[in-house]
């Protein structure tokens, strides 16, 4: 049923997987489906906030993710489990449907761990507009 999956992943935010991956995991191994691991980046380079990093600051910070990212997937996925990291840039949701769509994923599991008004209590900010902008199946785990 689904051969390529998302997570998306907030690497500082343990609520943003910590639900998720296993239910990830567990449907990669029932459909043989390999995971794709994303982690989106604030566009450092937009000119309104660019100003204030220095010129390298993007690419280092692409860079210690990238890192921090390897070293997730090494402590959390299983070897038995083809794995794919990508690391986006842009805003949350936006990212993730464009990273979804490129990688031609046929379904995106993510948590809904965000309580800052109604809206964002039933389902989270990213994950609402994620579930509202993908043309993919997406999969919300509490």
């Amino acid at each position: 049923m689904y051969s390529k999956i998302l997570l998306p992943v907030d690497l500082n935010e343990e609520a943003s997987w910590a639900k998720a991956l296993p239910t990830a995991l567990a449907l990669c191994k029932s459909f043989d489906a390999s995971l794709h691991v994303v982690t989106v980046l604030p566009d450092y380079r937009m000119p309104l906030v660019g100003g204030y990093f220095p010129e390298d600051f993007a690419a280092k910070a692409h860079e210690a993710v990238t890192r921090a990212q390897h070293e997730f997937i090494q402590q959390h996925v299983p070897d038995d489990v083809q794995v794919q990291s990508v690391i986006v840039d842009g805003s949350p949701w936006e990212a993730i449907i464009k990273a979804a769509k490129k990688l031609e994923v046929d379904l995106i599991v993510m948590a809904s761990h965000n309580k800052r008004k109604f809206a964002d209590y039933v389902l989270g900010p990213n994950a609402e507009h994620v579930v509202h902008h993908s043309k993919m199946s997406v999969m919300i785990v509490r």
